[in-house]
């Protein structure tokens, strides 16, 4: 089997960073208890998970945040900026706003309040389904 079945975020402060996947992203998570959550998405689980325990289940610190970026592909140009948008407002900094690359498309970037980096983006030539599911079009 090939893929990717989790992604753990640590975080310091769980409650925040639950609050703004949700009023963000409008996430629910699928379990979830004071230090952790899961969501669920397709194949793959995204978690939240209290940085400490994290750190003690791994045996050393966590990466510092924007080491990597995460990204959340939209079916649109307007559909980035007005996410970029809800984002911030439910707690996210800015870190670039949306603008086309040179490589085609549109995007920009914001950092969760635990200053993991997020590219929103879309792109002409990828289409997005319902469950998010990105197809390349190419």
């Amino acid at each position: 089997m090939i893929g990717i079945s989790f992604v753990t975020l640590g975080c310091d402060d769980v409650a925040r960073a639950k609050a703004f996947y949700r009023e963000g992203f409008g996430w629910e998570p699928d379990f979830q208890m004071d230090d952790l959550a899961f969501y669920k998405m397709g194949s793959l689980t995204f978690a939240l998970w209290e940085k400490a325990q994290l750190e003690g289940d791994m045996k050393r610190a966590c990466a510092p945040a924007g080491s990597f970026s995460l990204a959340h592909n939209v079916e649109s140009q307007a559909a980035v900026e007005a996410l970029m948008d809800r984002l911030v407002a439910a707690g996210g900094t800015l870190l670039r706003a949306a603008d086309a690359p040179e490589y085609g498309g549109w995007r920009g970037y914001v950092a969760d309040p635990e200053g993991n980096a997020w590219e929103i983006a879309w792109n002409e030539q990828w289409s997005v389904d319902a469950s998010g599911t990105v197809t390349f079009d190419v």
